[in-house]
């Protein structure tokens, strides 16, 4: 196999499987087993609910994971840590950063772009801390154009949005309490300067342009097959049903259950946080 393109590897087509198929490299990360005190069971749902009900299609099987308890609180403040590992996290898209504290306990926070072991990082509510790349602060302290990920809705709540790999946000402008961010959908939204945020762009921006190659490995990741409506009976989907290969001959795309899809709108008409969207995405 040969690497290419920053943090991808591509695989020799020894199998029709490997022809396409790219991963990443795992370069950046530094420790292979997760810290012990952070972890806790994961319990599968299958997509079933507490009936038993399937409530979500095409989920099932998948390999045994543990949860990763994150900090996406960083309500420690004015207490420099220590960036000692950063490691894979099977549930997220982004990896992990693993933090000491001088007291000895340790964290979990999602790893930004140009963090690396023995950087030291602070999340603070001073006007004088130093902007950057790890650091949370509050968003009244962050120079407008910064990039940002992790960020509070709602004070104390902890990060809410702009989590996944190579997301970031930017603070376009500031007016009287509250800060216009542009959000990774290239919505412009105003959110409350109280609210805290991480300085940086989420890691590992080479997510996108990994090609799983084979069913299998969809498989491995709990995602079971997904049958198209056309090549279903009438009896278990709106768009089955004709002679040879039909169209699905509905005026738009439904669900099994006949609701519109693919490109229909399902936000309320009148929703609370409408007020608070400066821009819409698109």
């Amino acid at each position: 196999m040969r690497s290419f393109n920053m943090g991808i590897k591509k695989f020799k087509p020894v199998t029709a499987g490997r022809r396409w198929m790219t991963g990443s490299d795992f370069s950046e990360i530094t420790k292979n087993k997760p810290e012990k005190s952070l972890i806790l069971p994961l319990k599968k749902t299958g997509g079933r609910n507490v009936y038993g009900r399937i409530t979500v299609r095409h989920r099932g099987g998948g390999h045994k994971r543990m949860l990763r308890i994150i900090d996406f609180k960083r309500n420690q403040f004015e207490v420099p840590a220590k960036v000692i590992a950063i490691e894979y996290d099977p549930n997220r898209s982004a990896r992990i950063a693993l933090l000491e504290y001088p007291d000895k306990t340790k964290s979990y926070i999602i790893s930004p772009i140009g963090l690396s072991v023995g950087d030291t990082i602070i999340s603070s509510n001073q006007k004088e801390a130093e902007i950057k790349t790890g650091n949370c602060l509050l968003l009244r302290y962050i120079p407008s154009g910064t990039l940002i990920h992790n960020l509070e809705l709602t004070r104390g709540r902890g990060a809410q949005i702009v989590r996944g790999a190579g997301t970031s946000a930017q603070i376009m402008a500031k007016e009287g309490g509250f800060g216009h961010i542009r959000l990774p959908s290239g919505e412009v939204r105003l959110v409350s300067l109280n609210c805290h945020a991480t300085i940086g762009q989420v890691g590992n921006i080479e997510h996108d342009a990994i090609s799983v190659g084979k069913a299998g490995r969809s498989r491995w990741m709990g995602i079971r097959p997904s049958v198209r409506g056309v090549a279903m009976n009438p009896v278990d989907h709106p768009h089955g049903g004709g002679e040879g290969k039909s169209g699905q001959g509905n005026p738009h795309p439904v669900t099994p259950w006949g609701k519109p899809t693919k490109g229909y709108k399902t936000r309320k008409k009148i929703k609370y946080s409408d007020k608070f969207i400066v821009k819409r995405r698109k």
